[in-house]
């Protein structure tokens, strides 16, 4: 493996819910991410899939085990790391270019700098002409690309995103898979991506983590053989459907 930018070593997740009964979110669960790496989680609901992104994000600690970055305990929120919800998060008082500078200004980057940053993303997720619009008047899928370009816009080293493209439908999603596809393909940031959909990890990821119910834990991690750039045309492949089925059966070993 290449360096590895994010590494998790037997971590868990305990809940407390009272009366000496616990929830386990996540048991024993141990991998790692390389640099520039494009990772997919899937798994049934509840298998832990998000708790995982919330635990590299240090927005909860680990009950047991270690999280590493660059190869240092995560031990606070990590500036390198930025995070897209399935919600969409844009501040509804600003404009799609201040939603994008905000981040760089938080930063202290000058307003002409910041100006050629959101130039830039509006340009990669094709908001051009929407740049002084407020999001009440976008769509759902555009308010999502406003997220994307305002995650990127911050110039994280590690981006988690936790399902954004499930509320949307599906032409729009397609759409958005592509654009984040390129954004990565320019970029090369290490993103890790849970979703439930089987042909967005294939799409999507370099490699697919397949996460089990009971114990929620990896399962298997599978490299996907797809070369980039990667276009639509991939679904209808024989290679393609025969991944998805071996995803599908992975899946149901434990349902």
């Amino acid at each position: 493996m290449e360096q590895e930018k994010i590494k998790l070593q037997r971590v868990s997740r305990v809940y407390e819910i009272g009366k000496g009964s616990t929830i386990i979110a996540v048991e024993d669960v141990s991998f790692a991410v390389s640099a520039e790496e494009f990772v997919c989680i899937v798994g049934p609901s509840g298998c832990g899939k998000s708790t995982l992104l919330y635990l590299i994000a240090c927005l909860e600690k680990p009950s047991a085990g270690e999280i590493l970055i660059d190869g240092k305990p995560v031990t606070e929120p990590n500036p390198k790391v930025g995070m897209v919800f399935q919600p969409d998060s844009v501040f509804p008082w600003l404009t799609v270019r201040e939603n994008i500078e905000f981040g760089p200004a938080l930063r202290g980057i000058l307003p002409s700098q910041r100006q050629r940053i959101a130039e830039y993303y509006v340009h990669l997720v094709g908001l051009e002409g929407f740049e002084n619009t407020l999001p009440r008047q976008l769509s759902g899928g555009m308010k999502k690309r406003v997220d994307i370009a305002r995650a990127f816009a911050n110039n994280p080293e590690i981006l988690l995103m936790d399902e954004p493209f499930g509320a949307l439908d599906a032409m729009t999603k397609e759409k958005l898979q592509m654009e984040l596809l390129q954004i990565w393909e320019n970029e090369r940031k290490t993103i890790l991506f849970v979703t439930h959909d089987l042909e967005e990890a294939l799409m999507l990821g370099t490699r697919v983590i397949v996460m089990s119910r009971q114990p929620n834990t990896i399962q298997t991690i599978l490299d996907i053989p797809f070369p980039h750039p990667r276009s639509m045309i991939l679904k209808t492949s024989s290679q393609f459907q025969e991944y998805r089925k071996k995803l599908w059966e992975l899946l149901h070993l434990n349902v």
